[in-house]
């Protein structure tokens, strides 16, 4: 059975769980990443109750040892590997200690780098696979406020575009997804209710709708490869 590994996962109703859950329905052994115990639990025992496959990896992402642990527990039969780990840091630079700059590096650009390297470690041998990496508005501007961040999401996708060139040759079809506004999911609705009522839901990135571009990402012939989609809602000022 083909296996999927993501990292990045968090509550049930959070793109992490909905990436899990796309390509469970798909047919992969999904192994679910995530720091959270319960939270990878939950997402991986959904995915059993509606007949999938799915394991629960408590994971790291800016641990090597974590990472190839969690690589090593999917076995020889991967398919797919998707990072969508990522922390937005906000704050003026001027009053950032390096700590907390180097932080947001390490998960949004450092963490993708190991993840990546492991992935491709595992597809060459087999003659390829799918590497997908999650991404933001701040991947490709930056913006007052949020230079951390900026500059950590804009680090992993020239590494993306990197490893697709590097890659792709060997059949390794490297993307990378920008999700360019508010994720309609629980992080949002819980942790900022009043500015999920104020977008409404029409302005909030459906989570069904950005699996739907991971999955068209993985499924896309050899001679019509994307490296790059963004994804917005409709009412989106871009």
């Amino acid at each position: 059975m083909d296996t999927a590994v993501v990292i990045g996962v968090g509550p049930l109703a959070g793109l992490g769980g909905a990436l899990c859950q796309r390509f469970a329905a798909m047919g992969l052994h999904v192994f679910a990443g995530g720091r959270t115990k319960a939270q990878v639990e939950s997402v991986a025992q959904s995915i059993r109750d509606a007949g999938g496959e799915a394991t629960a990896v408590v994971a790291d992402a800016t641990d090597e040892a974590s990472v190839a642990a969690l690589f090593d527990a999917a076995g020889d039969g991967l398919a797919v590997a998707i990072y969508n780990a990522g922390n937005n840091q906000p704050g003026r630079v001027i009053d950032m200690d390096a700590d907390y700059f180097e932080s947001a590096w390490r998960v949004c650009c450092f963490g993708g780098f190991l993840f990546g390297r492991e992935a491709v470690r595992r597809f060459l041998p087999k003659g390829g696979g799918t590497l997908l990496f999650t991404g933001a508005s701040a991947s490709m501007r930056g913006r007052a406020n949020f230079g951390a961040f900026s500059a950590a999401k804009g680090g992993l996708r020239n590494l993306a575009q990197a490893m697709a060139k590097e890659y792709g040759p060997e059949g390794v079809h490297v993307g990378h997804v920008v999700v360019d506004g508010a994720i309609g999911g629980e992080k949002i609705m819980r942790g900022f209710p009043q500015y999920a009522e104020k977008l409404g839901e029409q302005g909030m990135i459906s989570l069904e709708g950005i699996a739907d571009g991971f999955a068209y990402l993985h499924n896309q012939p050899h001679r019509a490869w994307t490296f790059e989609i963004d994804l917005r809602t409709s009412v989106e000022r871009w």
